[in-house]
């Protein structure tokens, strides 16, 4: 097990404590995917060697999708990438604009040491990069001529690391980053650092010092994070490694904006290899990939990822790796490992209470709580785990094998279903193929 700061696991049992997927120290309680999270480790590679990749994972409610996701942007990071955490949302994230796609990947931008929102850091590494060379290379840096220097090497970079493919305004805008910077104008240095990110929210004044109308638009978008991924590769990161949690919601948007969306999907793949440095992953349930009103309804795409499978075996590194759902033994492992970094005082009494009987009793009560479905119940049991944890930690006198009683709360709609025995396969009233012209 790998050493944990006493702050990341504090988040974790916070997180868990409310149903969610912890953001930090995960890797702690990673059991049973070792060669799912290994073969996510070749796909870093691939791209650390300057290659273009995307990936998809798949799996039923329950198996873990959005915990591989995290643990790979946590893996990704340790080993020099930048990254970013999307999730698909018909709310605030509307996936067949690109733009809307382009300013969320922006906003949950990353790296180990900046978490979110790291664009403005991968940018002042970058320009430290650019000083350093060139004073390496016997350039006064005290000179009066020396950012002039600088900001013409920013641009031969930028022109030679995107092919000249660059947006002109993106070039205007960095240029115009830098020399504020120097001047010490950070408030509209920032303000362009949001307009880059794609923020709707920039003063006109802000924009008007780079000479920029508008914001970016969702067929520019694209271009725009080509020029991102270069500079993040520039500051001396091996590349971005993109994650799109939960894409089976475009399932429930309506016709029109499902079909773009799924095309968009269709887009990113076709254009995957010609991003060298950057990852895309995806996660979606079976009926996102297999269904007519999903991704097997576009046959472009769908010939691309489809699943496929022999005699109950499939292959790790085709486009679609497959999670399997939880079983009790891996429900064991998770609950001991937890138990281990759990923050107690009294040590012997915690895992004299929380015994590994108590654990085997726990599993089955859960279970049998959803009807025998093991696959289903992580989220339930694990908040319930550590309910049973923080009990015998704060009263002495509690006592779980004799006073627990499991009974599931705050259901979500797939635990609902299961509850109920009805059949939560999606009936669409519409199950037309998905049109292919190009969305964006």
């Amino acid at each position: 097990m790998t050493s944990i700061t006493g702050r990341d696991v504090e988040h974790i049992f916070e997180s868990l404590r409310k149903g969610l997927v912890p953001e930090r120290g995960i890797d702690t309680f990673a059991v049973g995917i070792e060669k799912q999270r290994n073969e996510l480790h070749r796909q870093l590679e691939l791209v650390g060697s300057h290659e273009g990749s995307i990936k998809f994972l798949r799996g039923g409610y329950g198996c873990g999708k959005t915990f591989m996701a995290r643990l790979a942007l946590l893996d990704a990071q340790a080993r020099g990438f930048a990254t970013s955490f999307v999730v698909v949302s018909d709310n605030d994230l509307h996936f067949h604009r690109f733009d809307d796609v382009y300013r969320k990947v922006m906003t949950e931008l990353g790296t180990a040491s900046c978490p979110r929102g790291a664009l403005g850091d991968i940018l002042d590494r970058w320009i430290g990069a650019v000083e350093e060379t060139l004073v390496n290379a016997g350039v006064d840096d005290t000179a009066d001529d020396f950012d002039e220097r600088v900001r013409k090497r920013l641009n031969e970079d930028l022109v030679s690391l995107t092919g000249g493919n660059a947006p002109e305004d993106f070039i205007r805008v960095i240029q115009t980053i830098f020399d504020l910077k120097q001047d010490g104008n950070v408030v509209d240095a920032g303000a362009l650092i949001s307009w880059l990110c794609g923020s709707g929210n920039v003063a006109a004044s802000a924009k008007k010092v780079a000479q920029v109308k508008g914001d970016i638009g969702s067929r520019d978008a694209l271009h725009y994070l080509r020029g991102v991924l270069e500079i993040v590769k520039a500051a001396g990161y091996k590349g971005l490694v993109i994650v799109i949690d939960e894409a089976e919601t475009i399932l429930r948007m309506r016709k029109d904006s499902r079909h773009k969306s799924l095309n968009g999907i269709r887009q990113i793949a076709d254009a995957a290899s010609s991003y060298p440095g950057l990852l895309w992953l995806f996660t979606g349930t079976a009926e996102f990939f297999d269904t007519r009103h999903g991704v097997a309804g576009l046959t472009p795409l769908h010939d691309r990822i489809r699943f496929i499978s022999s005699g109950g075996f499939a292959s790790l590194r085709q486009a679609q790796l497959e999670l399997k759902p939880f079983d009790t033994e891996r429900l064991k492992a998770v609950a001991l490992r937890l138990r281990e970094i759990y923050p107690g005082q009294d040590r012997s009494r915690l895992e004299s209470a929380v015994s590994q009987e108590f654990i085997e009793r726990l599993v089955a009560n859960v279970t049998a709580g959803f009807k025998g479905d093991v696959g289903i119940v992580p989220r339930q049991f694990l908040r319930e785990f550590v309910t049973q944890m923080d009990l015998v930690e704060e009263n002495k006198d509690y006592s779980p094998a004799e006073q627990y009683g499991f009974k599931p709360t705050e259901l979500s709609t797939e635990e609902q279903t299961v509850l109920s025995g009805t059949n939560g396969n999606r009936e669409s009233k519409d199950d037309e193929l998905v049109p292919t012209e190009d969305a964006w």
